[in-house]
């Protein structure tokens, strides 16, 4: 799954080397077994491998990042991750330089991506997302999430 406005299409280039590294990182078969926190890689790109129990929808933010596409990849269990575009969104937390992260309210309107083990989704950095809903009840999960640079 991909999501994103047709107008930043031409942004996306899925075969650029920095891409090629962090899905080929996704590739491995060990992915269970990785120590938790940052693993830098080739181009610029990090792997943050993550263990965390999914929560409410009403208690999480959307957020957005100005130098990283996001890769999340589900290794174990399941999460919906909101989405949309960033274009009008009411911030709540300006912009943090040092941690790449503004966050935001809800909108009125958004959709959802649901991950289970093996599934991915890109997100661009014009757009806003919300990691970490509950699929139904929270549950544990563990997560990659690839940094790739714009």
């Amino acid at each position: 799954m991909f999501y994103g406005a047709l107008n930043t299409a031409y942004k996306y280039d899925l075969q650029d080397p920095k891409f090629k590294t962090a899905f080929a990182f996704l590739d491995r078969q060990d992915l269970v077994e990785l120590p938790l926190g940052w693993i830098d890689l080739d181009h610029g790109v990090r792997a943050s491998v993550q263990e965390y129990t999914t929560q409410p929808e009403a208690e999480l933010d959307f957020e957005t990042h100005e130098k990283y596409f996001d890769i999340h990849y589900m290794v174990k269990g399941e999460e919906k991750i909101g989405v949309c575009i960033r274009d009008g969104l009411v911030t709540k937390i300006p912009y943090s330089p040092e941690n790449d992260i503004q966050f935001y309210a809800d909108p009125a309107q958004f959709g959802c991506v649901y991950l289970r083990e093996g599934d991915y989704t890109v997100v661009a950095y014009e757009d806003a997302h919300k990691p970490h809903i509950a699929a139904g009840n929270p549950m544990p999960v563990r997560k990659i999430v690839l940094k790739v640079p714009v």
